[in-house]
């Protein structure tokens, strides 16, 4: 099989975990393609995400490592195998492929966690809202192909209905639901929309006021997506350059313990639908 041209973020991810436990056991790329009986070639594709791995071989894999992690063996076994072909592939070619590798990531996720500073967090957002936000930030679309990010954008909450749905958090700074992205009625409808999503059940949003006292988050936007084990959770991250998914365990700590301080600068669910409502009347 012909290497693969463009991997995955979540290829990408499963080579990268195999690579981590090689190195863990001290071996080279050359070695681990000896003990497997392969050239060292396919090892490096497979940890470069451009060649799969069939779940006996990345058992063997694993106990030539001396991985004893059952857990972890059998998340990355998962990873391997899964033949998932989402709603997403419908876009793709008509779509840069981080916008794939952003749902398929969110298809996966055990949870996801958003701090939004500055704007409403996508899955949160009205068509209306998310038109006029990659209309202001891509100018130069043609409006077929706004429509279709639009369509895509939209189609992410469905992460939100599956069975069993998503655990979704979102922290939203007051500045983010005050900012009118388009006209004063749309801003008043996203408001709306935010409101009726925190009704479900698997829903919370919560929000930082301005009043709150020592907060030094407001460049803190990020989505925190839960992984089978917390070792496979993935941080999202929209630069101006485009998307960034972020693994690194270090960088995996830092971002679940700035969730949990915006988190605490934050109104209960309660108050944040109180103040939700307030800055729709001052529309």
């Amino acid at each position: 099989m012909a290497p693969r041209s463009r991997p995955t973020a979540r290829q990408l991810r499963l080579g990268l975990e195999l690579r981590k436990l090689r190195e863990a056991a001290g071996m080279t790329g050359r070695e681990a393609a000896e003990r497997m009986g392969v050239n060292a070639i396919q090892v490096s594709q497979i940890e470069a995400g451009r060649a799969g791995v069939s779940d006996i071989r990345l058992r063997r894999l694993a106990g030539h490592y001396a991985c004893s992690d059952v857990e972890l063996i059998d998340a990355l076994a998962e990873m391997a195998t899964d033949r998932t072909r989402g709603w997403w592939q419908a876009y793709r070619g008509a779509l840069p492929p981080a916008f794939l590798d952003l749902s398929e990531l969110e298809h996966h996720a055990r949870f996801l966690k958003v701090i939004a500073t500055t704007h409403v967090p996508g899955i949160l957002q009205t068509e209306d809202y998310a038109r006029a936000v990659f209309s202001y930030v891509v100018p130069e679309l043609p409006s077929g192909e706004l429509d279709v990010w639009v369509a895509h954008h939209m189609h992410r909450r469905v992460v939100l209905d599956r069975d069993p749905p998503v655990e979704y958090q979102a922290v939203v700074h007051e500045a983010a639901l005050r900012v009118k992205v388009g006209d004063r009625e749309d801003a008043r409808a996203q408001l709306r929309e935010i409101l009726t999503l925190s009704e479900r059940p698997n829903v919370s949003v919560r929000v930082v006021p301005f009043e709150a006292d020592g907060f030094g988050g407001a460049n803190s936007s990020l989505m925190w997506v839960g992984g089978r084990l917390p070792r496979l959770d993935t941080v999202h991250h929209d630069t101006p350059h485009g998307s960034a998914f972020v693994d690194a365990e270090d960088r995996l700590v830092r971002a679940r313990n700035l969730f949990r301080k915006v988190e605490e600068a934050s109104l209960t669910p309660t108050a944040s639908r109180d103040l939700i409502h307030k800055v729709a009347r001052e529309l």
